[in-house]
């Protein structure tokens, strides 16, 4: 359940751009405003386009850079619950630049259309991301699928849903599996306190901060690394939510409900793809477990533990990320020529 918060400081590194940022955002007094302008600049930099599609009355927003080639699969990534496209700018600085990127906004997030909770379920997540790929023509040729938390349980069950649509599979930190972290535990303390004072309400989520302290709570929460981060800066990330706090509530009803809670467990024995699992060892929302319940039930799965890494790995580590992934799809191609050789040779 990654979220969009710190791009800023990862991306460039925060010596110089954080004091910038603090210094506009006292300025001006729009600390939200900010927050959008600083993404836009990052998209510009890295090439990243930003295009809108409507398929059957439903419009996604995607962010997309490069086009498919020969030897490279094109990579669509799924960001995690309450963030957006461009929570994957980070880690897009150091894949390579002409390869095949795609970024959507999941259903209701920032872009794309917010409709009911049929769609937030994760099997309505998956079927919208179908009809998605299938809208930009991503079936073409079968593709690199990276989800994270959130999208990293969509990912997984896509993964069993379609196999035919992938060349290989990346899941960072995915939700859907039996959890006994920090996090879910508190969470557990939630639905108890629900139950006693008798509100249907969901309050008090950690994931859905309403206050710069709650902020700086959920920060300590999804990362391992602690970022100092000017008090403006703070108020910027939580104008930006705030409009979007009963959405996320109403979406994260939905995930963590009976119908998806263990939504990867359900479908991971049906993944056929080559998968690759990158999970921070120190994940406080996720039980880190998760990888090796995966590594388990699906054929040939590699596992890469992050050291002094949290929740929020594409954040915290884009560089190793980026890496890891392009590694992997990398040999994946190599053995794939390397077999289509030998079987000319004989």
């Amino acid at each position: 359940m990654d979220v969009d918060m710190v791009n800023m400081f990862v991306l460039a590194g925060g010596t110089l751009v954080i004091p910038i940022l603090a210094f506009f955002a006292s300025f001006y007094m729009w600390p939200a405003v900010i927050i959008h302008v600083y993404h836009w600049y990052w998209r510009r930099r890295l090439g990243m386009q930003v295009d809108y599609l409507e398929n059957r009355g439903y419009r996604f927003s995607y962010s997309h850079r490069g086009k498919p080639g020969p030897g490279r699969p094109s990579i669509l990534l799924l960001h995690g619950f309450s963030a957006n496209k461009d929570m994957w700018l980070p880690m897009a600085k150091f894949l390579p630049k002409h390869h095949h990127l795609v970024c959507v906004d999941m259903p209701g997030h920032e872009g794309t259309s917010r409709t009911d909770a049929t769609d937030y379920s994760i099997e309505g997540q998956v079927a919208r991301i179908r009809q998605f790929v299938e809208a930009v023509r991503l079936t073409k040729r079968p593709f690199h699928l990276v989800g994270t938390s959130m999208g990293g349980n969509v990912a997984g069950v896509y993964a069993a849903r379609y196999p035919n649509d992938l060349c290989s599979l990346t899941l960072i930190c995915p939700a859907g599996l039996p959890n006994d972290s920090l996090f879910a535990k508190r969470l557990r303390e939630l639905e108890e306190e629900q139950k006693l004072s008798g509100s249907p309400e969901a309050q008090g989520i950690p994931l859905i901060p309403s206050t710069t302290e709650e902020m700086e709570d959920m920060l300590k929460l999804c990362s391992f690394i602690r970022f100092k981060i000017p008090q403006q800066i703070l108020q910027g990330l939580v104008d930006v939510r705030l409009p979007n706090n009963d959405f996320y509530r109403e979406l994260f009803m939905e995930v963590v409900g009976e119908k998806s809670r263990h939504s990867l467990k359900e479908n991971m024995h049906l993944i056929t793809a080559p998968t690759q699992v990158i999970w921070g060892k120190q994940d406080q929302v996720v039980c880190i477990q998760g990888a090796s319940m995966l590594e388990e039930a699906v054929s040939g799965c590699q596992v890469d533990l992050l050291d002094n890494c949290g929740h929020s790995v594409v954040m915290e580590r884009p560089r190793k990320t980026a890496q890891l992934i392009m590694d992997f799809i990398n040999r994946l191609h190599n053995n794939s020529s390397g077999s289509n050789n030998s079987k000319k040779l004989s």
